[in-house]
């Protein structure tokens, strides 16, 4: 059974960047350009894992996962934050225990990303 993987995520570039690593990668991707199209998504498509920016148009990354984790299905989604923000101790303390982890975009390669996406989607 092929895993599923969405990525919400505003910048064209990046999105395209992790989609393409992650499909050759052999998962089946996903994405939303903002929090609104990605949680709609979410919620139809019941993905494996969700990669969540946090700044974005429309509906933000924390918005996101507070509806997400309202809904009985999205209450247990897997989701991995996707930051550009520095402050690591802000994102781990604001959602410890609700997130499976977190990537500093500017600190990770699509090589970290991936590994990511495999540890957490094949781990309870």
């Amino acid at each position: 059974m092929e895993k599923r993987i969405l990525i919400v995520e505003d910048e064209p570039d990046i999105r395209e960047a992790i989609a393409e690593a992650i499909e050759q990668a052999g998962f089946v991707v996903s994405t939303a350009e903002n929090g609104a199209a990605g949680l709609r998504l979410a919620l139809d498509e019941q993905p494996d894992l969700i990669l969540l920016d946090i700044i974005m148009p429309i509906m933000d990354g924390h918005t996101f996962l507070e509806k997400l984790r309202n809904d009985p299905w999205g209450r247990n989604a897997k989701v991995i934050m996707l930051t550009s923000m520095d402050d690591v101790n802000n994102i781990a303390n604001a959602h410890d225990g609700v997130i499976e982890d977190y990537l500093i975009k500017a600190h990770s390669s699509l090589d970290d990303i991936i590994n990511k996406v495999r540890l957490n989607i094949y781990t309870n």
